[in-house]
């Protein structure tokens, strides 16, 4: 599951929706572009799943009815579930990470230790990978290549420290 499918069941999260009024809720709130054949694909297999129900909502004027989505309680077990798994393709990747983070106040605080040591394990991959290119552009003298990488360097650094900040809030909610 991606981090779309878990927007989409936090929106749900708060009160059923018709398609149109969940897109809205989503890009309103994640600031991303959600397009239909990405919403009802996945709303059909969160009804296949049992994660969510959907009814008829009856419109005036003679248009057909819309249909209306909720979260049922296997769906809130599958958000909780999505929100506490950081798998490592997933932790190098920025959206995912940012999307789990800021729904932290639905997981436990071990479970925010997981995602978090998750994503730290992914920086310093990156940044292991980035030195090593670093190196290579130093070696061959491409001064742009190396200006660059220390850049990215800076940054995943900057991450660190951030997410070391993190761990520390987590463990002070805890206590």
């Amino acid at each position: 599951m991606s981090y779309i499918e878990i927007l989409i069941l936090r929106r749900l999260r708060g009160k059923p929706a018709h398609g149109y009024e969940l897109r809205k809720r989503v890009e309103e709130t994640a600031g991303v572009r959600l397009h239909n054949n990405s919403l009802y694909p996945a709303l059909r297999r969160f009804e296949e799943a049992g994660a969510v129900t959907k009814t008829t909502e009856p419109q005036p004027g003679g248009r057909p009815p819309r249909l209306v989505y909720a979260l049922t309680d296997t769906g809130r077990e599958l958000l909780h579930d999505m929100l506490a798994d950081l798998p490592p393709d997933q932790a190098a990747d920025d959206v995912e990470f940012v999307t789990r983070l800021g729904q932290f106040s639905l997981i436990t605080a071990a479970e925010r230790a997981q995602v978090l040591a998750a994503r730290i394990l992914a920086v310093r991959h990156r940044l292991e990978h980035l030195e090593q290119m670093g190196r290579q552009a130093a070696a061959h003298g491409e001064r742009w290549g190396a200006v660059v990488t220390a850049e990215l360097i800076r940054r995943n650094d900057q991450e660190l420290a951030w997410l070391a900040d993190l761990e520390e809030l987590a463990a002070e909610e805890e206590s």
